[in-house]
């Protein structure tokens, strides 16, 4: 049966009108974004089958272009669709932050830093650039290394700093093998870049590591 068929309290996009997105499943989520199904499957049975094979909701959405057009019946199109919803959301959640002190909104500074970099397939070092009130004035990804390893180099973060006139950072990377520890590397080059910054006044406040959705703060850690 199609969906336009079923009771109006059971069709994803009526639900999400009348209860909010909190509401539905992430298979009717995904529904209500596919739109269609295939023949014999409804969009929500064809969203059921999606996030079954990629195993996850993130597993989906982190697949990349060819393992993601390899699903029957999903395509290039879609593929830039859903990639197109995801910048988005990644935008919306850092205008909200750019309005909020950091520092007493931990936790959705370590949700948008996962959702920004808890995907990538190399490693790649950020920036949040903070100004007195530590509101976030820009985050930018620096370095783009091999799949272990990035090359960092202080004067580039004090010179980004001075540019953009931030009084506080919170340093960013993530680890694509999928552990969140910090190494001797990574405690090695956080404190060249405290040294480096603090000539310049600028505090570093955090350095946060990601690995998929896990995220490990330095300052909470006690290694900064």
């Amino acid at each position: 049966m199609a969906m336009s068929q079923w009771p109006l309290s059971e069709r994803p996009r009526e639900k999400l009108i009348d209860r909010g997105p909190a509401a539905l499943s992430d298979a009717e989520l995904l529904a209500i974004f596919l739109r269609t199904g295939l023949p014999g499957l409804s969009a929500l049975d064809l969203a059921r089958k999606l996030i079954a094979h990629f195993g996850s909701l993130k597993a989906l959405l982190d697949a990349s272009y060819d393992s993601f057009c390899s699903f029957s019946g999903m395509g290039a199109a879609k593929y830039a669709q859903l990639q197109a919803s995801l910048e988005m959301s990644k935008r919306y959640f850092m205008e909200q932050m750019r309005v909020q002190d950091v520092v007493r909104s931990p936790e959705d500074c370590r949700r948008y830093v996962a959702l920004a970099l808890g995907a990538k397939k190399r490693e790649v070092f950020a920036c949040m650039y903070l100004n007195a009130q530590h509101h976030i004035l820009d985050f930018e990804e620096l370095f783009q290394g091999t799949i272990d390893t990035a090359a960092v180099y202080p004067r580039e973060v004090v010179s980004r700093a001075l540019n953009i006139g931030a009084t506080a950072v919170i340093l960013c990377h993530n680890h694509p093998s999928g552990v969140a520890k910090p190494s001797m590397a990574d405690r090695q080059i956080t404190q060249r870049l405290v040294d480096a910054l603090e000539l310049i006044d600028v505090r570093v406040l955090d350095h946060l590591i990601v690995a998929g959705s896990a995220v490990t703060s330095f300052a909470e850690s006690g290694l900064l």
